[in-house]
């Protein structure tokens, strides 16, 4: 019963995640995180047109309030605005450019879409990005288009900083779907070595140590020590 209970919980919140981006529009709206506290549901709307989501006096706010309050049931919906400062680090924003795009000005002229997008990506600093396009593009026949440039982690605990995202675009010849992979300088990468000052005077010591002779001689009998120590043992 309970397990039902938890679906249908889930399912609930999915569907105001959708009706809010169906109702703002595709391209404006990244993120939808719905928090509960004690004075009613919190809404926030990750964006990069906080203007155009909250309107003329914030008319759009309110009237979203109102029908989130009437369509689902909520007590006391409050809808906070999180502004995106670097779109171009954002994979659900840059996907759903792209799939407008592509839906704007045909299945044809994707390839200037998507390097066009992949260029904006790494001007702007990225460390890496893929993008793959899927669907009937150019010709009758599905087919898959990959685009990448820079670093991008694919696997192990560094590839979950990978911001990833996908969005559908709705073309004549069919549907054609669309998937982006960024990796943001900001990331925290585990395996990331910074070459500053500190670690190359460390490096020209350890080189300067390795050349000399005395300590090559060094070496040499601390090494011959740790063999007889082990054949007697």
């Amino acid at each position: 019963m309970e397990e039902k209970n938890i679906i249908k919980f889930k399912k609930e919140e999915f569907s105001i995640r959708e009706y809010v981006r169906n109702s703002l529009g595709k391209g404006k709206v990244s993120r939808v995180k719905i928090e509960y506290t004690p004075v009613g549901e919190k809404i926030i709307i990750s964006t990069n047109r906080p203007g155009l989501i909250i309107g003329r006096g914030g008319e759009k706010i309110d009237e979203l309030t109102r029908v989130l309050k009437g369509k689902f049931n909520l007590e006391n919906p409050h809808i906070e605005i999180d502004e995106i400062r670097n779109p171009e680090f954002d994979a659900q924003i840059m996907a759903d450019e792209i799939a407008l795009s592509i839906e704007r000005f045909g299945p044809l002229k994707f390839k200037v879409i998507a390097y066009k997008a992949l260029q904006r990506i790494m001007n702007a600093g990225a460390l890496g990005a893929e993008i793959r396009l899927s669907g009937k593009i150019p010709g009758a026949r599905a087919k898959s288009w990959r685009f990448a440039q820079g670093y991008l982690k694919k696997t192990g605990d560094s590839a979950k900083v990978v911001d990833r995202s996908q969005a559908t675009a709705q073309t004549r010849p069919g549907t054609v779907g669309v998937k982006v992979s960024i990796l943001s300088p900001d990331a925290d990468l585990k395996d990331k070595i910074d070459v500053n000052e500190k670690l190359l005077e460390k490096i020209r010591k350890n080189v300067e140590r390795i050349n000399n002779p005395e300590e090559k001689v060094i070496a040499k009998k601390k090494q011959k020590k740790k063999t007889k120590q082990s054949e007697a043992n």
